[in-house]
């Protein structure tokens, strides 16, 4: 019996490989609509005043893909907040925090560095810390759960910054990595921002100013 005949040249067509990537990136641009949709909503109308269906509707999803992709309201808070640690450059915030601290050559230049990325990420970041605030004090327990979570996150990065700057011969003799991390934990606070920028008017470029200034004269 005659071998049947496989494709043109006697073999079996090779099967085509399965290209996900147009699907991830469809996925990937429908996350971050969801996510600028979210921050819209939340910040015009509150976290207990937005639902999750509100925010599908906003971003052209289901209620269901929300919670599948976010676990709900508070999931999808924490996923505005973590993205606006990233600041608005090309490269993650924190990963040019690292490179400058590396690659400084004298403390003030490295506090000039930290000035512009906190004048960078604070108004992003800043407005979802306030509503993850003001949600914990009105009881709402994943919000409070969140906002003991970011405080812990951003102390533990102040201190790895601070003891950065104490292996480079960056502090003041009679500053500690501690004490350094305390100054850079209070000048990174939503609070602070809140205070210069929100109240009083300040431009972002004046609070990363004056961040950059507080820094060097308390810590070099």
């Amino acid at each position: 019996m005659m071998d049947k005949v496989k494709g043109r040249e006697g073999t079996a067509p090779a099967p085509r490989s399965y290209d996900a990537s147009r699907r991830r990136q469809a996925a990937e641009a429908s996350r971050q609509t969801v996510i600028e949709r979210a921050r819209q909503l939340l910040l015009t109308q509150g976290f207990g005043g937005t639902t999750v269906a509100e925010v599908a509707a906003a971003s052209g999803v289901s209620s269901e893909t929300i919670y599948k992709t976010f676990g709900g309201k508070a999931g999808l808070v924490r996923a505005i907040q973590q993205q606006s640690l990233l600041g608005s450059k090309h490269s993650a915030a924190e990963q040019r925090s690292e490179w400058a601290q590396e690659t400084a050559e004298d403390p003030l230049t490295l506090m000039h560095h930290f000035g512009q990325l906190a004048a960078e990420v604070s108004p992003l970041v800043v407005p979802i810390n306030l509503l993850i605030r003001d949600a914990a004090v009105t009881g709402d327990s994943a919000m409070a759960e969140l906002l003991q979570e970011i405080e812990e996150a951003r102390h533990n990065r102040m201190l790895r910054n601070a003891q950065h700057l104490l292996e480079r011969g960056f502090l003041r003799a009679d500053v500690s990595a501690e004490q350094a991390a305390d100054v850079m934990f209070a000048c990174t606070a939503p609070e602070l921002f809140e205070t210069l920028v929100m109240k009083r008017g300040w431009t972002a470029e004046q609070f990363g100013t004056f961040v950059a200034s507080t820094l060097a004269a308390n810590l070099s």
